[in-house]
């Protein structure tokens, strides 16, 4: 991938992360979420890691947010109101965020850059992936899929209890 291109796709991941953050309508930052794991899927493929992109896309892009939007249309959730922040606090939160990305920038800057790593032949491949899920993962993997499970009960749990007069 050329670097104009790669900056291109890494600003606009930005700014859809930045919606998810941001907007007041749980609706739209669900939809910026969905935006933001399509430009990492695409800066996946950039980086010759397409199982590693198409996974992204399926699981997260495809079977995680689709979970979140269910549970947002489940329990009706609203556009949420503010509440107004003081004036010199947003100016010190602000400053303190400059100050952060400063730090981040130099540290960048005075951070020399290694000799690229060669890659192996199987490298992004399903065979190693699958491999290392279902042995040194297998554990993880099926905590994560209880959890989800145990949210999406909770989900309808809390729904049909707002529901019930």
């Amino acid at each position: 991938m050329s670097i104009p291109l790669f900056l291109v796709f890494a600003v606009l991941t930005v700014v859809s992360a930045l919606v998810v953050v941001v907007h007041r309508n749980p609706i739209y930052c669900a939809l910026g979420l969905v935006s933001t794991l399509f430009l990492l899927a695409l800066l996946f493929l950039g980086l010759d890691a397409q199982m590693v992109a198409v996974l992204q896309i399926i699981v997260y892009a495809g079977a995680i947010v689709v979970l979140f939007l269910f549970v947002i249309m489940l329990l009706n959730l609203q556009v949420e109101e503010r509440s107004t922040v003081p004036r010199p606090l947003m100016a010190v939160a602000s400053l303190g965020g400059l100050v952060l990305g400063a730090l981040v920038l130099v540290g960048i800057a005075r951070t020399p850059l290694a000799a690229p790593v060669p890659v192996h032949g199987g490298y992004g491949g399903t065979e190693p992936l699958a491999e290392r899920l279902f042995t040194a993962y297998l554990l993880p993997f099926e905590l994560t899929s209880l959890l989800l499970l145990v949210a999406i009960v909770g989900a309808v749990v809390v729904g049909k209890r707002r529901a019930s007069p």
